[in-house]
């Protein structure tokens, strides 16, 4: 079952520029910053109450963010949504008719399993679920 908004994502790119923009704005610092290989993104993510902002980066030009920068220039990416069950969400929203970016679960920064599902079905809005791994 989703339980609540994780994190929303944020296109930038240049993240140390982002990163200082983010401190000034939130009045604290960013509590990690992880390269996903997978992904080819570098993240930050800044946690303030109960709220996270990631901050994505182009690790390299082949990367999905650089695209996403190149087509629709920098600003909100995706708004990702915590699961206490990824695999049900995705197989219950699938039934549903919403296209889902991948068939299993793939690691994702923040120590969490991801899967997205694709803008057409969702309203224009990249959804990334989450769950923590354990």
């Amino acid at each position: 079952m989703i339980t609540k908004v994780e994190h929303i994502g944020i296109a930038v790119s240049d993240l140390d520029r982002a990163e200082k923009l983010f401190e000034q704005l939130l009045g604290v610092k960013p509590y990690k910053r992880e390269t996903v290989k997978s992904e080819k993104v570098i993240t930050s993510f800044f946690k303030t109450g109960e709220t996270k902002i990631e901050l994505l980066s182009a690790a390299d030009d082949d990367s999905v963010i650089k695209k996403f920068i190149e087509k629709k220039g920098e600003g909100v990416h995706h708004i990702a949504f915590a699961t206490d069950d990824i695999e049900a969400d995705m197989e219950r929203l699938a039934k549903q008719g919403f296209q889902l970016l991948q068939q299993r679960p793939k690691p994702g920064a923040d120590n969490k399993l991801v899967a997205f599902i694709h803008p057409k079905s969702a309203g224009g809005v990249l959804v990334e679920l989450c769950q923590d791994k354990d």
